[in-house]
């Protein structure tokens, strides 16, 4: 009995391993929408090369950075949490 599920066992554990390295770490945080920031700034009616346009593009950058901050703050947090709260799973 313990030989039959053996195989399966396996299969699961490197189906597990094969599907957890698609994942990455610094993608696009969701509130950023992965929006192409060349695309945006110019939909906003801003020439290429223009100061509007410059600023469009820092702007979005800072905004980028500031969600995977507040991203990265979070996960620490809930991290600090469980380890200071072992007795709530």
């Amino acid at each position: 009995m313990l030989l039959a599920t053996a195989p399966r066992l396996l299969a699961a554990v490197l189906l597990a391993a094969v599907l957890s390295a698609c994942s990455a770490r610094y993608q696009t945080p969701i509130a950023m929408g992965g929006d192409d920031d060349d695309a945006v700034c110019q939909s906003r009616g801003y020439a290429v090369g223009s100061p509007e346009y410059v600023a469009c593009r820092k702007d979005r950058d800072v905004q980028r950075s500031a969600a995977t901050a507040r991203a990265d703050r979070r996960q620490r947090d809930l991290g600090e949490y469980m380890l200071n709260h072992p007795e709530r799973p």
